[in-house]
């Protein structure tokens, strides 16, 4: 019998909270018990969600704001969601060593995950993640995202807050932008601004915010576009407090956008949720992945179809 870890997470203790989420992260099934306490202590963190492609300077930007919460006394919780190694299933880059200043810091709890093949630039195990270091008592959870591009939207529904980050130079970047992700986006960020271009990066983004306006009539927040340096700090001030300005937003003049957030956020989680209690349902069903592999090869040799298949699992499951 597991001895629950919940009281020593709601009394701050790191190491049970590094274990916990741990096994979080490994899927342990029985990890359950634990979050639906925590879950009660949870819903007072402000979720800052950092999203953007690979190369953009996401961590360093992170590093910097981080180190503005700890100025002004703010403890904050940091899951950066780094790729999936094919050979150990793990994180490649591990924790972020750009990060490396805050590990000795006791306000700031630090942990990669990996995406183990989930799409959406974040694991399916981050919910729980967040859960864990809010009803640890952290005032703000900063997520950064793989950086994956267009498909990098599961942020939105995660984050009270979601920071987009581009550089200059990148067409490609700013084209995934155009084809969808300029409606995730709470700040904009153009980082690396002493790159050539910068200014031509702005420019394009305003332009695209402006053409985009009458969608944040309802919200009345206009996302704003910040330039930065982020290794000497360029920006990073006006970036915290764009932040700061975004949640006061939310949590005094926006209550209905930040129940919808709350709303869509919960909701896919209980969907998540579902969909993997279904599925270790229904592998049961068939007896395990060695069940699996029978079906599969059935269907490959033409001798039943996946659509009979899957259908007949259904009538198992559903009892019908």
């Amino acid at each position: 019998m597991k001895i629950s870890l919940a009281p020593k997470v709601i009394k701050g203790d790191v190491r049970a909270t590094a274990q916990l989420i741990r096994r979080i992260d490994d899927g342990d099934r029985d990890v359950f018990d634990d979050l639906a306490v925590l879950y009660k202590h949870s819903g007072r963190a402000h979720i800052v969600g950092f999203t953007g492609s690979p190369g953009v300077g996401k961590s360093t930007l992170v590093d910097r704001v981080v180190t503005k919460y700890r100025e002004d006394g703010k403890t904050v919780g940091i899951l950066a969601i780094d790729p999936t190694s094919p050979f150990t299933g793990g994180a490649i880059l591990g924790d972020r060593i750009r990060m490396q200043k805050h590990f000795l810091d006791e306000g700031v709890f630090i942990r990669s995950m990996a995406t183990r093949g989930k799409f959406g630039g974040l694991t399916r195990s981050t919910a729980d993640a967040m859960v864990v270091l809010d009803a640890m008592g952290k005032d703000v959870i900063v997520i950064e995202t793989v950086g994956v591009g267009q498909d990098e939207v599961d942020i939105a529904n995660s984050a009270h807050t979601t920071v987009l980050v581009t550089i200059p130079g990148m067409g490609d970047d700013i084209q995934a932008i155009k084809a969808g992700l300029m409606e995730i986006g709470d700040i904009f960020v153009v980082n690396k601004a002493d790159r050539e271009g910068a200014g031509k990066t702005i420019r394009e983004l305003n332009f695209m915010l402006h053409m985009s306006s009458e969608r944040y009539v309802a919200s009345g927040w206009v996302p704003p576009v910040i330039d930065t340096i982020a290794p000497t700090n360029q920006g990073i001030d006006g970036l915290y407090e764009t932040i700061n300005r975004h949640r006061e937003h939310l949590f005094q003049c926006c209550r209905d956008e930040l129940i919808k957030k709350e709303e869509t956020r919960v909701r896919n989680q209980l969907m998540d949720l579902l969909k993997e209690g279904l599925m270790e349902t229904a592998l049961q069903r068939i007896g395990g992945i060695e069940g699996l592999n029978g079906c599969v090869k059935e269907i490959v040799n033409r001798e039943k179809d996946p659509y009979g298949v899957t259908f007949d699992l259904l009538k198992k499951l559903l009892g019908g």
